[in-house]
């Protein structure tokens, strides 16, 4: 339903786009080329504006074009949202959704929301794009996603949490490295070890810098990433130590690869993790129920993580 509702000529763009030329689209439409570069020549004389670069490798989008290929995403998402809410108001709980979330939840809770879901919901379709907090939120804002999962969202009149928690800030070794026997550990005694820690791109980073600049007076960490999982890979190898969450490591933790060790410290703040949605846009009722869904899951894995770390060592 949601693609015929898409203006032909809109789609013909996204998928040259997409494809990166007019031969390579025409196959995934099966449509032949030259109806597509007719169609593109129409709406660019029409616009009065070329829409594609024509180059010898391809086709590429100008600055009108990327205006054009974002109204056709906006254009299928409000489609596709549509077909959803008329598919409820018959009673029929399918549709899709369009989920951004983080690096860190791929190993973590994200596989069991993915199965909860096509277990209760078969008919739901959804989405995962895997991104930073900042494009989470300019996704949630620019109604390019339903909903996100996110670390450190605030609410506002853009942004409305479903659910958040806590996350206190604790440094991740592995079993054997000799801060592993720990209870609690001061920043300055973690970093008196190798670190590995994430780059500007995530909130942790910038936190860091902020609160705590001493750690940067000698220059660069050894390693920063933007890749949570070669973070974790790092520091389960024993060569580094990285400052992070209990929810961001809970697989590992769980599996015995690495052990999580509170910080304390008075000027230390915890993190925050949520499940948002946009405070501008009505909810739908499916949308609501996978939105709750996510957050069990999430609540789930902390719950998890938590309640084994409380465990007597054995």
């Amino acid at each position: 339903m949601s693609l015929r509702l898409l203006p032909r000529m809109l789609n013909y763009v996204d998928e040259v786009a997409r494809s990166g030329s007019i031969q390579g689209a025409a196959r995934v439409l099966s449509i032949s080329a030259s109806a597509i570069d007719r169609q593109i020549l129409m709406l660019e004389d029409e616009l009065g504006a070329p829409l594609f670069e024509r180059q010898a490798g391809g086709m590429r989008l100008s600055p009108a074009g990327e205006l054009m290929v974002a109204l056709a995403r906006r254009w299928r998402r409000d489609a596709h949202r549509v077909a959803s809410e008329i598919e409820q108001l018959k009673g029929v709980h399918q549709g899709f959704l369009h989920l951004a979330a983080m690096d860190s939840h791929a190993n973590g809770f994200l596989p069991s929301f993915v199965e909860r879901l096509t277990r209760e919901h078969p008919r739901v379709r959804v989405e995962i794009d895997i991104v930073s907090t900042d494009q989470a939120e300019r996704a949630l804002t620019d109604g390019e996603a339903d909903f996100v999962a996110a670390f450190n969202l605030k609410a506002s009149r853009e942004i409305h949490l479903v659910w958040s928690a806590d996350l206190p800030l604790g440094c991740i070794v592995a079993p054997g490295h000799p801060l592993a026997s720990s209870e609690s550990l001061t920043l300055k005694q973690a970093a008196a070890y190798p670190l590995a820690l994430q780059s500007r791109a995530l909130m942790i980073r910038r936190y860091l810098e902020s609160r705590h600049g001493w750690l940067f007076s000698d220059g660069e960490p050894p390693v920063a990433t933007n890749s949570l999982q070669l973070l974790k890979r790092l520091v389960s190898a024993g060569t580094h130590v990285a400052f992070t969450s209990e929810l961001d490591a809970a697989p590992e933790i769980l599996d015995g690869r690495l052990k999580f060790i509170p910080l304390q410290g008075r000027d230390l703040s915890a993190q925050t993790v949520a499940v948002a949605v946009s405070a501008r846009r009505p909810l739908s009722r499916i949308a609501r129920i996978v939105a709750d869904i996510l957050a069990e899951e999430v609540q789930a894995s902390l719950d998890a993580v938590r309640a084994f770390r409380a465990l007597p060592p054995q």
